[in-house]
């Protein structure tokens, strides 16, 4: 039995150039990025192999690159390794990448969903309305009550429970800088905003989720080969017709990343592969549990690495 879980990244892990190796080499990658050009109707392979990055960096741009890019690399270690996963999840828009993986969804409707998942959030809430900050070193109880304190009629909420002391905030711009002000006054000096477009994962994302709705009611989903482990309640899902409404409700729920590397624990994972670019999730895992080792793949370096142990 595989005590292997797969890791798949989200936003904020892209950058101009990922990808391009692992198409050069094999074809399975190649493949994959031409699947997904014909269902997006466009290069994105060519965003994703040479920029510029401010497109790259652009929500409606960065999900189905992210995916994409993740897709292919899980294709090669699948065909040079053979490995499988005993569970497999992903971290917010990565969690489309392992209901791929999983055999939810197809890759071309995921990405055509993704896409419009990113041009929803950002269309969700006017540029400069919402923010986004990293939380360092309080407790998430603490946390609330400083969110509690510092909305006053607004929206400030736990986005991301990233690991032990990282978690991240989102809300209004003027909230969020209340709360920083607040948690820095309580001696919290480790707040900080963050470079982001959209206040992700909170209830400022609703217009985004309603519309996101009427996309998936046009998607196919299949049985899960494999579970995946869900942002919204960190346990592993194993109902197709639950990922739906699991997928709407993660818009603005919080991502529970601390909460889902322990239950892999208690699902019996001793290692996470981060598929994909970056190596964001394996740093995660590592502060979160000391019983799983991690190993990340995103190109031919890290491929051989992994091949090699």
């Amino acid at each position: 039995m595989s005590t292997t879980a797969f890791l798949f990244p989200g936003q904020g892990s892209q950058y101009a150039g990922m990808g391009k190796e692992l198409a050069a080499e094999f074809a399975v990658a190649r493949q994959t990025f031409e699947e997904a050009d014909e269902a997006l109707g466009f290069k994105l392979s060519a965003l994703c192999f040479n920029g510029p990055e401010e497109d790259l960096k652009l929500t409606f741009n960065t999900q189905p690159a992210i995916l994409v890019t993740s897709i292919a690399a899980l294709r090669v270690v699948k065909q040079e390794t053979g490995l499988s996963a005993a569970c497999v999840a992903g971290h917010s828009l990565g969690e489309y990448s392992a209901l791929v993986c999983s055999g939810a969804l197809s890759l071309a409707d995921a990405a055509r969903t993704v896409r419009a998942r990113g041009t929803f959030m950002q269309e969700a809430v006017p540029v400069g309305v919402g923010a986004m900050a990293a939380m360092l070193s309080i407790e998430a109880d603490e946390l609330a009550a400083i969110c509690a304190e510092a909305a006053q009629g607004e929206v400030v909420a736990p986005a991301n429970f990233n690991s032990p002391g990282q978690i991240v905030i989102a809300g209004h711009a003027t909230a969020v800088n209340r709360a920083i002000e607040i948690a820095k006054g309580k001696g919290y000096r480790k707040a900080m905003l963050l470079p982001v477009s959209a206040p992700f994962h909170c209830s400022l994302m609703q217009p985004a989720a309603d519309r996101l709705t009427a996309v998936l009611e046009q998607v196919a989903v299949q049985e899960l080969a494999v579970p995946v482990i869900t942002n919204v309640e960190a346990t592993a899902n194993r109902d197709a017709g639950r990922v739906r409404q699991l997928l709407v409700a993660q818009v603005c729920a919080p991502v529970r990343w601390e909460q889902s590397v322990q239950e892999m624990g208690r699902l019996g994972i001793t290692r996470c592969i981060e598929i994909g670019p970056g190596k964001v999730l394996s740093g995660l895992v590592k502060r979160i549990s000391k019983e799983i080792s991690t190993v990340s793949v995103e190109d031919t370096a890290t491929l051989k690495a992994l091949t090699a142990a």
